[in-house]
Parts: structure tokens; C-alpha cells; sequence
């Protein structure tokens, strides 16, 4: 298995040969050439934000630690290297005792990120920074890609519920779980992946399938049945014949009945059909009949855009039920983050990737994020630069991808540094963050984005910016490779 759940745990142990085969090849290399205990820093960053949105919300990181924390070859994932006939048997033992004692700093799961700073930096040994390449980028990449839909769908729902329902088209039971816990991260209000419930501590929701009502000589029959299972939360699907014909009439009748007996009706759902209209007209009906407190929940391959439509069309809806386009993150700049891993210092050398493309160099040397906000709080900009350098009001920086725009800091303000060391020694330093926590961090930071920054088209940018050493280095740097010198 790729992944394994822990016992007592509420994460998962992944299986080492959850890699690149090329991360196995270069950790061979290095270990012939005498390099693998040399010092390197790689950070983990995207160069677009997803969505063509205008931010990010970072998650995974629990995840990250806990694969950092457990890697290690089991005798069985050594036995099927050597089978391989490829590696050197100095090489397999040299897997028996890996373990992975670096440093990683990074921003709190839930905070907003932008492009073209780091999520993570990672120090040790170059092996041990190098191997974990794949993993990291597979955990953080989609579970940041995820939370950042789930917030952009709970925004446009304004205040309604958001339920993922996702699972059943989810990318298999790996990406079903990661899938669940980023979408919680990101602001929905809980999951129908019962596994997912109880690994992470998330709400399950659910009500019935069509096929429930299908099962029985009429819907009234199969309304009251369900009732009679669950008087205090039951929650009717009522598209399965004629939604305003049938269905709420017949979700009335049981909400009568329920009442007669101490009870209430928890809420309808509809699955079909114009959302919009449907969901006025059940509301409509609903408080005619005196049942004002009933939840209306609509789902049907809904998005961050039907969602707008509905809202826009006068839509009534208390709950969202998201599937489908929250967990496979579809939508123009869905589908994957393209976050990347980069060397950016090799025994205390700053060193970068120079391409044609200035957009894909990447920024040398071990750095720093810091945030510059307003007195009240509201997010201004990022600055990028290198460690333990000062970054002040009124400093000149740079666009990373454009060195020739510049801009000053505004003089009123002050620096929120973002970044914090989350591992040491390959042990985590602080306890487990509870997911809620990071629910909550996301919806107040998103709060504090200019307004700009939320819209669904054409987005306002986030300035994210590099400090004047940090720019002059990587000019420095780009000059020297152009002389041969590097």
C-alpha cells in the first residue's frame, strides 16, 4: 500500500517508495560520490497562483511532518529494491538506516500563500532533503490545491454551509482523505467520508440516495421510514420524482407528523433541476406550512460558479452539498498546483536554476517571508528575503519575476514574519495543531485579503515581492553563470 493508517493516530504512515524513481537514483549517486552528508536548503514553492485566483490556503503541513517523522525502509521495501538488480548492496544498507533529522520551517496550515514564496524550507544532509522531495510535493501540492477550492466555493456561498460529498469521485482512497481533511481546512463544515471523520475529527454529513426511495411502494412511505430512524436529524431528498409536486409536499406531510410527535424536520434536499427556483419555491412552501427552521440543501455538480449563478438568481439555500469539482479541484487552473522543490543552498552557498524563462529561475539562498499589514490588520504584501535580514517601512523591493518594477513599502504599516521552525532534528516541535484551529486561521486571513484578492474572474494581484539583497544576489549569481564562473 502506498499509505497505511496509523494506529492512535490521525494521520497516515506513507510508505518510503511513495517517490520518484529518480529520488532513489541521485541517492545512490550521491552516496558513490561521497556528497550525501553535505549541507543543502531546498524550498517548496508554486510559481501560479491555482484557480487563476488571487491566493492559496496552505495545508498538508501536518501530513509533510508526519511522513518526515515515520520514513523509514521496511525489510519488505528493501527486499523489492535489491530486486530490482540495479542498487549496490552498500546502497540498501545505507537504506536501513535512513531516517530523515532535518529542520523545516514554515507558515501555519490554514494561512494564505501566494506565488513565488516558500511553503516550506527544508535543511539537512543532501540526501535526506533530496529524498523527501516527492512525497512533500505530492502532500502539500494537492491538499493546498484543495482547500484552496474549498475556500473560493465556501466564498461564493456567502455565509451558507459547505459539506464536501466528494469521495465517491475522489482520486482513489488516498486522495478521498486528503481531499476531506484540505476541504475542512479550506472552510466546509464537514464530510461524507466517514474514514475521513474519524482520522481527523471532521462532522460527517449525509442524508439518503435516490435508491432509498426507489426501495419503497411510494416516497411517502420511504419519507416516514427514514423519519422513523432518525427523528432528530432527518433530512429528505425530495427530487427523486417531482420536487414541488411530490417531494416537498410529501417532506411537509412527514414534518407534520414529526411535530405531532415531539420532533422536527432537519431539512430537505434537492439534487436536480433549476437550484435556484426549486430552492425559493420549496422555501416558499416550507414556511407556509409553519416549518420556517427547515434546511434547504442543494448539491448536483456544483462549484465556486453554480454556486455565484444560484445565489445570483435568487437562490434559497442554507447548505451546499460539493462533490465532484471540490475534490478532483476542476476549473481553469485546477486540476494540480505545480508547486516545485528547488536546491537553493548547498554547503552554505546560495546556488539557483537559471532558465530562458525568468519566471521558472528560481531565488537563491535560505530566506524568509515576511507580511506587511495595514494598523488594523488588513494583509498590504509579502516581501521575500534572506535570512535574517531586516526588511523595514519604506525599503525598496522587487517584483520576483520582473526585477525592473519596483515599488517602496509603505511607510505605515508594520512586518508580520510568517515562517516559524515546525521540525528540528526530524522531530516536530509543537503538538499536533488541532483542525480546527486551521479552519478558523483560514476564515480570519481571508477576511483580511483586499477584497480584490476574492474575486472569482480577474482577481486583484497580491503583491508578493523580494527584498534589494535578495534581488542583488540572484543578480550577482545569474552574471557569475553567465561568465562561467559557476
Amino acid at each position: 500500500m502506498l499509505a497505511t493508517i496509523m494506529p492512535n493516530c490521525a494521520e497516515m504512515r506513507y510508505s518510503p517508495l511513495l517517490t520518484d524513481f529518480y529520488e532513489l537514483t541521485m541517492l545512490a549517486g550521491y552516496l558513490e560520490e561521497g556528497m550525501t552528508e553535505k549541507s543543502a536548503v531546498f524550498d517548496l514553492y508554486f510559481r501560479t497562483n491555482p484557480f487563476e485566483g488571487g491566493y492559496a490556503v496552505f495545508a498538508g503541513l501536518e501530513s509533510a511532518l508526519d511522513f518526515l517523522e515515520t520514513v523509514q525502509f521496511s525489510e519488505s521495501e528493501l527486499t523489492y529494491l535489491a530486486g530490482l538488480k540495479l542498487f549496490k548492496p552498500r546502497f540498501i544498507e545505507y537504506l536501513r538506516k535512513f531516517r530523515f533529522n532535518g529542520r523545516v520551517t514554515a507558515p501555519p496550515e490554514g494561512s494564505l500563500v501566494f506565488a513565488n514564496e516558500p511553503l516550506l524550507t527544508v535543511e539537512g544532509t543532501l540526501a535526506e532533503v533530496q529524498f523527501v522531495e516527492t512525497a512533500l510535493l505530492n502532500i502539500i501540492n494537492f491538499q493546498t490545491l484543495t482547500a484552496t477550492k474549498a475556500a473560493r466555493i465556501c466564498h461564493a456561498a456567502n455565509g451558507a454551509e459547505v459539506a464536501e460529498f466528494g469521495l465517491r469521485r475522489a482520486q482513489g482512497p488516498d486522495g478521498g482523505l486528503s481531499a476531506s481533511r484540505a476541504a475542512y481546512v479550506g472552510g466546509c463544515t464537514g464530510t461524507s467520508n466517514v474514514l475521513a471523520g474519524k482520522l481527523f475529527g471532521l462532522p460527517v454529513r449525509g442524508t439518503q440516495a435516490h435508491s432509498w426511495v426507489q426501495a419503497f411502494s411510494d416516497e411517502l412511505s420511504a419519507f416516514l421510514a427514514y423519519a422513523d430512524t432518525f427523528p432528530d436529524s432527518t433530512i429528505l431528498l425530495v427530487d427523486t420524482y417531482d420536487t414541488l409536486r411530490s417531494g416537498v409536499p410529501n417532506a411537509i406531510a412527514v414534518a407534520q407528523e414529526l411535530r405531532r410527535r415531539g420532533h422536527e424536520l432537519s431539512g430537505i434536499r434537492i439534487d436536480s433541476g433549476d437550484l435556484a427556483y426549486f430552492s425559493r419555491e420549496a422555501r416558499r412552501m416550507l414556511d407556509e406550512a409553519g416549518f420556517n427552521d427547515v434546511k434547504i440543501v442543494v448539491s448536483n455538480d456544483m462549484d465556486e460558479f453554480v454556486i455565484e449563478s444560484v445565489r445570483s438568481d435568487g437562490g434559497l439555500v442554507d447548505i451546499y452539498g460539493i462533490g465532484t469539482k471540490l475534490v478532483t479541484c476542476a476549473g481553469a487552473g485546477g486540476g494540480a498546483l505545480g508547486g516545485v522543490y528547488k536546491l537553493v543552498e548547498i554547503e552554505g552557498k546560495p546556488t539557483l536554476k537559471v532558465t530562458g524563462d525568468v519566471a521558472k529561475s528560481s531565488l537563491p539562498g535560505k530566506k524568509q517571508v515576511f507580511r506587511f499589514v495595514e494598523p488594523g490588520g488588513c494583509f498590504i504584501q509579502d516581501v521575500v528575503c534572506l535570512y535574517g535580514e531586516e526588511v523595514k517601512s519604506g525599503d525598496m523591493v522587487f517584483d520576483p519575476v520582473n526585477p525592473l518594477h519596483h515599488t517602496r513599502l509603505p511607510l505605515d504599516g508594520r512586518m508580520i514574519k510568517l515562517h516559524d521552525t515546525v521540525m528540528f532534528d526530524g522531530r516536530r516541535l509543537a503538538s499536533r495543531e488541532p483542525i480546527d484551529s486551521m479552519a478558523k486561521r483560514c476564515k480570519d486571513e481571508l477576511s483580511k485579503l483586499p477584497s480584490g484578492c476574492l474575486r472569482l474572474i480577474n482577481p486583484h494581484r497580491y503583491k508578493v515581492s523580494i527584498s534589494d539583497r535578495l534581488n542583488c544576489l540572484r543578480s550577482d549569481l545569474i552574471d557569475e553563470l553567465g561568465k562561467g564562473v559557476i
